[in-house]
C-alpha cells in the first residue's frame, strides 16, 4: 500500500490513524485532506459547535457573589467582604498606620493564601507565637531582625509578603517590592518618614490617629474633610484603606482561631 503525505509533511497510511491519532481519508492534488482546509502549523480544523447565548434579561442570573482575587481583610459599611489582592505580578507596596494586631491578622491571612511571609521586626517576641502557630507546623512565617531579611526568591508559584515592623523610622529595606513580592510597612503613628512612604505606596491603611495627624494624612492622600476628620474617632479594628482615587472603611473581624491567638481587635499595643 502506498503512503501519502499529511499537511505537516509526515508519512501517513491511508485509512489508518496517523501520528496525531486522526484517520486520513485520502489526499488531494496538493497533499491536503479532502474536505478540509489546511492550517499550517496548527493541524486540522476541529469540530464546530454552536455558540451559547442568553437573553439580556437573564444576565443577572449569571452573576457570582465574589469580589477580587485575594484575601478578605474585613467587611465594608454594607457588611460585604472587602478583599485585598496581595499577591500580584507587579511590585506592590502597602503602608499601614495602625496597630500590631491588624498587621498580624494581615500576615496570617496572607499566609493562608499560600504566600510565604517574611517579618522584619525589632520586637520578635511579639511575633514568635504567631510564627509558631501559623501554617500548622509548616514554616510559612519567618522572623528576621531589622535589616537582615535575605532575598526571598518570589515567583508566581511561591509569592512572598514582607511585613516591615520596624518602628517609627523604618530604615530603607534590603528586600523591596518586586513581581510576586509585596511589602507591607507598619507605622504605629504618623512619623517623619510617613509622607514619603504614603506617596510611594500602592495602598494606604489608616487606623485611629490624632486630629492633627488626620489632617496631615488628609492633605497627603487628598481625602475629603469628613473622611479625614473621622480618622480620629475610628473604633478598634476599623481601617480606612485608600489610594489617591479610591477609599473604603473596613472593619476587620477576627476568626475564632485569630482571636484565640491574638486576642481582640485593638489599636494600641
Amino acid at each position: 500500500m502506498s503512503s501519502s503525505v499529511s499537511s505537516f509533511g509526515t508519512p501517513a497510511r491511508s485509512g489508518r490513524p496517523d501520528a496525531r491519532g486522526t484517520e486520513s481519508r485520502g489526499t488531494g492534488s496538493r497533499g491536503t485532506v479532502r474536505g478540509t482546509r489546511p492550517r499550517f502549523g496548527f493541524g486540522l480544523v476541529g469540530p464546530r459547535r454552536d455558540k451559547h447565548s442568553v437573553a439580556l434579561d437573564q444576565l443577572d442570573a449569571l452573576a457570582l457573589p465574589v469580589g477580587d482575587d485575594g484575601m478578605v481583610i474585613g467587611v465594608d459599611a454594607e457588611n460585604r467582604p472587602a478583599v485585598l489582592g496581595i499577591n500580584r505580578p507587579v511590585p506592590y507596596d502597602v503602608t499601614l498606620i495602625g496597630g500590631l494586631w491588624t498587621a498580624q491578622v494581615l500576615a496570617l491571612r496572607a499566609a493562608a493564601t499560600g504566600a510565604r511571609v517574611a517579618v522584619e521586626t525589632g520586637r520578635a517576641q511579639a511575633w514568635t507565637a504567631l510564627a509558631q502557630a501559623a501554617g500548622g507546623g509548616q514554616p510559612c512565617i519567618a522572623l528576621h531582625d531589622v535589616g537582615r531579611v535575605p532575598p526571598q526568591g518570589a515567583s508566581a508559584g511561591s509569592p512572598v509578603v514582607v511585613v516591615r515592623d520596624c518602628g517609627m523610622r523604618p530604615p530603607r529595606g534590603r528586600v523591596v517590592s518586586a513581581p510576586w513580592q509585596s511589602v507591607v510597612t507598619l507605622l504605629p503613628y504618623l512619623s517623619p518618614v510617613a509622607p514619603r512612604l504614603l506617596e510611594k505606596s500602592s495602598l494606604v491603611g489608616v487606623q485611629r490617629v490624632s486630629p492633627d495627624e488626620a489632617a496631615q494624612i488628609g492633605r497627603i492622600m487628598s481625602l475629603p474633610r469628613h473622611e479625614y476628620e473621622a480618622l480620629s474617632t475610628l473604633a478598634d479594628g476599623v481601617t480606612l484603606w485608600c489610594t489617591q482615587s479610591d477609599r473604603q472603611f473596613v472593619m476587620t473581624q477576627a476568626t475564632d482561631a485569630e482571636t484565640g491567638l491574638l486576642g481582640g481587635a485593638r489599636r494600641m499595643d
